[in-house]
């Protein structure tokens, strides 16, 4: 039976290379079943090179990652397109179709995904809007019509039209104003609770990783460190040194405590 501490994604000796440029190597990395998991570092580290190849966008140059169980190297075509129906995926910006309406956009992976009949598919898309935040009549605006916080929120509905186990997000809060970066991080912990989702979230965002993550995993060396944002504070390298004990992290500290004050 399945179990929270059980890894749904699994990384051993991950290799990832541009040209002659080295992004990872030889990182290890597991992802619990059930948990929020916040990837940082430096720019250049990998970040979402790092997810992206989780998902199979990026092939890798060595190494094995493991989803839900699945050697991703080893899959058919069938079995690959089965695994992909079991995650969502939230790119930067939300990445809408510009020429598809919200509630076809969040229609697209119903339609290629199953063989519900169309006013079924019309309906599940009227009830991921509903739970994102969506107001009803974002369903028939296009991307373009929609605010930057607006369209975040429609590529979430969209990489949840599935039910997925896992859900990658790709710095989710960037380019939001810090009011609407707390209602998005709360919608993801909500959603995340509701749902018994595992969360992969890519983030330079030290509120979200202090709102929503239970451990985060820090790129540095071409590796990576994984903790609980506690310890992590701890440990004597020169980017976390700055990362958490400089002006921003002493900011977000400083929060932390006045809202604890409160």
């Amino acid at each position: 039976m399945a179990t929270r501490s059980e890894p749904v994604i699994r990384v051993r000796g991950l290799v990832t290379r541009f040209g002659v440029q080295t992004i990872h190597d030889g990182l290890d990395l597991d992802v619990r079943r059930g948990e929020v998991l916040g990837v940082v570092g430096g720019s250049g580290t990998g970040k979402s090179v790092l997810l992206k190849a989780i998902i199979g966008l990026v092939r890798p140059a060595a190494g094995t990652i493991q989803v839900l169980g699945d050697d991703t190297a080893t899959l058919d075509d069938a079995a690959r397109i089965r695994l992909q129906a079991r995650w969502g995926v939230l790119f930067q910006d939300g990445a809408l179709f510009s020429s598809m309406t919200v509630s076809e956009n969040i229609q697209v992976p119903l339609k290629e995904h199953t063989s519900l009949d169309p006013f079924t598919i019309a309906e599940v898309a009227r009830i991921k809007i509903a739970m994102t935040g969506l107001p009803p009549s974002a369903g028939s605006k296009y991307p373009s019509e929609l605010s930057g916080g607006m369209r975040k929120r429609a590529g979430l509905a969209r990489a949840l039209a599935l039910d997925p186990e896992i859900l990658f997000l790709d710095e989710p809060t960037a380019g939001l104003d810090p009011i609407g970066a707390a209602a998005f991080d709360a919608l993801i912990r909500n959603l995340q609770r509701s749902l018994g989702l595992t969360v992969f979230m890519v983030t330079h965002d030290l509120d979200s990783l202090r709102a929503i993550c239970d451990r985060i995993a820090v790129l540095i060396d071409k590796r990576i460190v994984v903790d609980t944002l506690e310890k992590l504070r701890l440990l004597d390298h020169p980017w976390i040194r700055e990362y958490f004990h400089g002006p921003r992290g002493r900011a977000a500290l400083a929060g932390d405590e006045r809202r604890a004050e409160g």
